[in-house]
């Protein structure tokens, strides 16, 4: 099967970049031409082709908000908080490819801007990237639209590029566009090189908490370390194990889960309550699925708590489940952690990401059977 699925991707990257280039004129419907900063624009709206999002598995219909849970659920499912930051973007991304000299971003009002601990291009801003054909990603631009439009700093390359948008963190909007020159054209956005999204439920700090810029969050390093899409179940003090968002998850087609939510935990008798059922709905539905429990990453924080998610990984592993691994959150940060690491002696800075980042992608790439 994994013979078959690569020869797939070999055939979808050469469809892919036989498919002719499509001058803009020849999508037109989605797009129109405003002006910005001197200069005449087409803007299209990402829901449309020849955009491409990823990020939102229960979004079936691009005339849906981009919601990160099931427009169904309700406070009798999940706590008001998670619903909520629901509405948060975070994990969501825009693949394109064009050869426009210039990229422009617009959207409505965000439904937050600043948070006092947080950088506000990290709670409202954007980042922009080129997907290089090795497939590693280079940063552009952060960009801020704050309700209007913004145009992407930097240097745009010469040519057809690959490029992916990375949304908010703790903000979304209500319309979302993006600019490119009137004479423009589009190509198929090249496929990602693990097609299923990697899947992280948790806290706060799995939200991105307080990462400088949405590409700095260590969920989004990792998947972009490894070309993957991502799904970002991350509610600050909002991740509390309930049942209902177990099944939820067991909805997505995953090709890993990272289980993250001891800090939203209130009390260890609730996490011991919780975590191990929780875990346990994944798997029956999921046989085979690779499941990374973390605990908190502080360096004194363990006992009790991390214990109780070590119990949960030892009891699947005495069943005989080879698919779950376990990383110890004291080891997360290094020794020095809480001296660099966070703003506030609990939620990272960009270095504390970098270095879960570090801890964590070996053991995501040993899941997925890669070197």
């Amino acid at each position: 099967m994994k013979h078959i699925a690569f020869i797939n991707a070999i055939l979808m990257a050469a469809f892919c970049c036989a498919v002719k280039a499509m001058d803009i004129t020849e999508i037109d419907a989605n797009f129109k031409q405003e002006e910005f900063d001197g200069r005449p624009v087409r803007f299209g709206n990402v829901r449309k082709p020849p955009f491409l999002v990823t990020g939102f598995p229960f979004c079936t219909s691009p005339d849906q908000p981009l919601n990160r849970l099931p427009a169904d659920m309700t406070e009798a499912d999940v706590n008001k908080g998670a619903l909520r930051l629901a509405r948060c973007q975070t994990g969501g991304a825009v693949l394109f490819r064009t050869n426009s000299p210039f990229i422009a971003i617009r959207a409505s009002a965000p439904t937050m801007k600043y948070m006092f601990h947080m950088a506000s291009t990290g709670v409202s801003g954007y980042d922009l990237y080129e997907r290089r054909a090795d497939g590693t990603e280079r940063f552009m631009s952060n960009i801020r639209p704050d309700g209007g439009t913004a145009m992407a700093g930097g240097w745009i390359r010469d040519g057809m590029s690959d490029y992916i948008l990375y949304l908010p963190l703790y903000s979304g909007t209500d319309s979302l566009e993006i600019g490119v020159a009137p004479e423009a054209k589009f190509e198929e956005p090249r496929p990602q090189r693990i097609q299923k999204p990697i899947v992280f439920y948790g806290s706060s700090i799995t939200q991105g908490g307080c990462a400088s810029r949405p590409a700095n969050n260590f969920t989004t390093m990792i998947c972009r370390a490894l070309d993957a899409p991502q799904v970002n179940l991350g509610f600050s003090a909002s991740g509390r194990g309930e049942p209902a968002m177990a099944r939820a998850i067991a909805k997505i087609d995953a090709s890993v889960f990272v289980m993250d939510y001891d800090n939203n935990a209130p009390t260890p008798e609730h996490l011991r309550k919780t975590h191990e059922p929780f875990f346990k709905i994944i798997r029956e539905a999921h046989p085979d699925l690779p499941v990374i429990f973390l605990s908190r990453p502080h360096t004194n924080h363990g006992g009790e708590r991390m214990e109780i998610i070590r119990q949960t990984y030892e009891n699947a592993v005495a069943a005989g489940d080879k698919n779950v691994y376990f990383i110890p959150g004291d080891i997360m940060f290094g020794p020095d952690g809480l001296n660099y690491c966070t703003v506030d002696g609990r939620h990272p800075n960009d270095l504390g990401f970098y270095r879960m980042f570090q801890t964590i992608l070996p053991v995501v790439k040993q899941a997925l059977h890669m070197d």
